[in-house]
């Protein structure tokens, strides 16, 4: 996160993990869902990428050239409430960074990817292709201001269904601070159009752990509204109905066959995708 330009710091989070993934014993998890495929003898040797061989000391084969995996639709939250950040940079940062770190992944494994931003409705949107200039488009995307106000998740998830025409892998980043209810219907609906929906749930520290030493002056970045409260008092409150929260929205999503995981804006960029390919065991449906 110390860098600045998000198209670089995408760039040396996927790097530093690709160079892993290829000499992990896993090797991507999967044969289907790796950049490259261990070759074997028998193979056709034109097929080895001879630069990578000249890094790693291992042969691996190049995917083919019309081969795409899957098409997958990266959504981020551009409501108020993710620019809330307690350390140098606020959720919204981490989540942009996250974003544009997946866009590129997923490029690179000749995937076609999309991507949307939502506030209180869908603001941009970038059809699923994989084609030359994808990436800089959604970087370009990331880098428009937002200026909606209230989370509302509702409308921009109904928005998605009609947009979204042909099955796809859609990943949601948010901090997902909404009534859990108000979620059953869209996300149902989703699944309905035969969508595979996973949520990235992003949250500053503090709003997990709510340490506040001495009374503070709390203002909604939704709203504007503030109050003076008295943090000792209120923080076995808090974490009660924050954990409240979070079993009403884990209650919810597994009937629905939607995957979530909850990433603190302190954890390292690769834990997010480490944890990416597990939920896809290396499998998606196209």
């Amino acid at each position: 996160m110390a860098v600045r330009n998000l198209q670089w710091r995408a760039q040396k989070v996927v790097d530093g993990f690709q160079t892993g993934l290829h000499r992990s014993p896993k090797h991507g998890f999967s044969v289907e869902f790796s950049e490259y495929r261990p070759y074997s003898l028998g193979d056709d040797p034109k097929t080895i990428d001879w630069k990578l061989y000249a890094r790693t000391d291992r042969y691996y084969q190049k995917r083919f050239e019309d081969e795409t995996n899957r098409r997958c639709y990266l959504v981020i939250d551009q409501s108020k409430s993710m620019h809330y950040g307690s350390i140098d940079y606020s959720k919204h940062e981490y989540a942009r960074t996250l974003i544009a770190t997946l866009a590129l992944f997923l490029l690179r494994q000749r995937d076609a990817v999309g991507a949307l931003s939502f506030d209180q409705e869908v603001t941009d949107w970038l059809t699923a292709r994989f084609r030359t200039g994808q990436f800089q488009r959604i970087l370009t995307m990331l880098s428009r201001p937002c200026g909606g106000r209230s989370t509302d998740l509702v409308a921009p998830l109904a928005q998605m269904a009609e947009l979204v025409k042909h099955r796809s892998l859609i990943v949601i980043v948010s901090d997902f601070l909404v009534d859990p209810e108000s979620l059953r219907s869209p996300l149902a609906f989703l699944r309905a159009r035969r969508h595979e929906v996973v949520l990235l749930r992003v949250l500053d520290p503090l709003e997990i752990e709510f340490q506040h030493e001495r009374p503070v002056l709390i203002r909604d970045l939704e709203t504007g509204d503030e109050r003076f409260v008295d943090t000792t008092m209120m923080a076995q409150s808090y974490r009660r109905r924050f954990e409240d929260h979070r079993r009403a929205l884990e209650d919810l999503l597994a009937p629905l066959g939607v995957q979530s995981v909850v990433f603190k804006t302190t954890d390292p960029m690769e834990l997010v995708l480490s944890s990416f390919l597990s939920m896809r065991g290396g499998t998606v449906a196209s």
